[in-house]
C-alpha cells in the first residue's frame, strides 16, 4: 500500500522573498520538500514518475470555471492534439494551500483508476501551478442530473464512485473528504469519474483528522466536531449525493446554513423518491445511516443488490450524457 507524502513546509513570518526561496530555488523550480519538483516544463516526483508538460505546447480554447482554489480552462496540447482541463493556481505564501497542491498532484499522479480523472502532468510558471487533467467534455454532475436521473443511471454512477473511492481507500490510504455533484465529472462517452483531490486526506490506522470540506456534504459526525473520523464519512457523502442527482435537488433545503447542518445532525436521513426501488432505497439507507460504524465498506456496497442488479447491465450513459448535455444548453 502506497503511502502519500507527509509535508512539513515550516513556514515563518518573514519577506515574501525569504518565504519563496525555502522552496523555489533560483532556477524557477517549486521544491515540495523533495516530494515532487515542478519546473517550466513539467513535474518529477520523488517515486521516479515525470511528466513532460509546458504552456508553449498548449493552445487556449475557453474557460471552464472558477473555484476556490484556481481557474480550471480547456486547452488543447498541440504536440499530441489532446484536449485537456488545465487548473492555474496561483501560489501563495500559505502551508495549507500548498499541502492541497501537492495533495492533489500527488492523488492525481498516482490514480491508475478509469473511475478518477487522468493527470497529464503539470508545470510552475511565475508564482503559479498549472496541472493539466483529462477533459471531461459534459461537466460536473450537479449541472447534469436535471429532474433527476433513472434507477439505472443512478446506480451505473454509484459504481463509478463507490469504485474511486475504493481505489483511494485501498491503493493509496486517502480519504476524499469532500464527495459531492461537483466532484464527480461526466464525458460525452458516459464516463463517471471522480476529480478534486485537494483536501483529500492520508488515512493514519484508518482515521482521518482536521475538519476540512463542503459542510452541505459533511456526515453528522464530521458536523459534530469529531476530532478523527473513518472513510464511511464519504459514504455518507456519497448517499446525500446520489440522493440529490436520484431527485434533482439538494435534499436539506433550508434557509441558513445553521439549520441546515442542524437538521443533518438531528433529523431523520433523506431517502430516494417513491418511484425507486426497494434495492435502491436500501442502498441510500445503509449510506445515510448515523451511526458511522453501520455504515457498509465500499466492497460491501459493491455487493449490495442494487450494485449488483445493474452492474452487468448495459445501460446507455452515453446517450443520456449527451441529452443531459443539451438540456443544460438549452
Amino acid at each position: 500500500m502506497r503511502k502519500g507524502p507527509g509535508l512539513k513546509l515550516g513556514l515563518k513570518e518573514e519577506t515574501p522573498f525569504s518565504n519563496f526561496s525555502k522552496y523555489v530555488d533560483p532556477s524557477g523550480k517549486l521544491n515540495f520538500a523533495g516530494k515532487a519538483i515542478i519546473h517550466a516544463d513539467g513535474v518529477n516526483f520523488s517515486n521516479g514518475s515525470s511528466f513532460a508538460i509546458k504552456m508553449d505546447d498548449l493552445l487556449l480554447q475557453e474557460e471552464l470555471g472558477k473555484g476556490q482554489y484556481g481557474t480550471v480552462k480547456k486547452v488543447s496540447h498541440q504536440v499530441t492534439n489532446v484536449v485537456m482541463a488545465m487548473k492555474e493556481i496561483r501560489l501563495e505564501l500559505d502551508e495549507t494551500k500548498l499541502q492541497q497542491i501537492l495533495m492533489e498532484l500527488d492523488v492525481l499522479h498516482k490514480s491508475t483508476s478509469e473511475d478518477i480523472v487522468e493527470f497529464y502532468g503539470a508545470f510552475f510558471i511565475e508564482s503559479c501551478v498549472y496541472y493539466c487533467m483529462e477533459y471531461m467534455d459534459c461537466g460536473s454532475l450537479d449541472k447534469l442530473y436535471g429532474d433527476g436521473v433513472p434507477e439505472d443511471v443512478l446506480a451505473k454512477i454509484a459504481i463509478s464512485m463507490v469504485k474511486g473511492l475504493k481505489f483511494l481507500k485501498d491503493e493509496l490510504s486517502i480519504i476524499h473528504r469532500d464527495v459531492k455533484p461537483t466532484n464527480v465529472l461526466v464525458n460525452m462517452k458516459g464516463q463517471v469519474k471522480l476529480c478534486d483531490f485537494g483536501v483529500s486526506g492520508q488515512l493514519n490506522k484508518s482515521l482521518a483528522k482536521t475538519n476540512i470540506g463542503c459542510q452541505s456534504y459533511m456526515a453528522p459526525e464530521r458536523i459534530k466536531a469529531v476530532d478523527t473520523y473513518t472513510v464511511s464519512s464519504d459514504v455518507w457523502s456519497l448517499g446525500l449525493s446520489l440522493v440529490e442527482v436520484a431527485g434533482g435537488k439538494y435534499p436539506y433545503t433550508y434557509d441558513n446554513m445553521f439549520a441546515q447542518l442542524r437538521a443533518i445532525v438531528e433529523e431523520e436521513p433523506p431517502s430516494l423518491p417513491e418511484h425507486y426501488s426497494e434495492e435502491a432505497r436500501d442502498f441510500i439507507s445503509a449510506c445515510l445511516h448515523k451511526e458511522p460504524s453501520k455504515r457498509p465498506s465500499y466492497a460491501e456496497l459493491l455487493q449490495h443488490p442494487f450494485i449488483q442488479k445493474y452492474i452487468d447491465q448495459d445501460v446507455d450513459m452515453k446517450s443520456w450524457a449527451i441529452q443531459a448535455l443539451e438540456s443544460r444548453q438549452d
